[in-house]
């Protein structure tokens, strides 16, 4: 098991960025997989990006696809989420969490962060 806590959340207007961060502890992170999604009030949580263990393989929900960026540093236990050319659609709680396996569906997700707030205005 793998403890994740996301950090960089915040308010942000539309047009603009931000990077959020997952730092894991508790299991070596090399070995996982890393998910980023994201739950809008009375929405379903929804994929958002993906990134395989060792860096080579992303993959992206088509409505974030050109702006936002995942990526990892191993070394330091932390994967990244790079979201720029921020909307108000974008306006979630974004989670990070850790699979085994490379994948887009939640429930191959085994570990979960606690989640941090973005909000975008308009």
């Amino acid at each position: 098991q793998v403890q994740l806590v996301e950090s960089g959340g915040g308010l942000v207007q539309a047009g603009g960025s931000l990077r959020l961060s997952c730092a894991a502890s508790g299991r070596p992170f090399s070995r996982y997989a890393m998910g980023w999604f994201r739950q809008a009030p009375g929405k379903e949580r929804e994929f958002v990006a993906v990134i395989s263990w060792s860096g080579g393989s992303t993959y992206y929900a088509d409505s974030v696809k050109g702006r936002f960026t995942i990526s990892r540093d191993n070394a330091k236990n932390t994967v990244y989420l790079q979201m720029n050319s921020l909307k108000a659609a974008d306006t979630a709680v974004y989670y990070c969490a850790a699979a085994g396996s490379y994948g887009a569906i939640a429930t191959l997700y085994d570990d979960w962060g606690q989640g941090t707030q973005v909000t975008v205005s308009s």
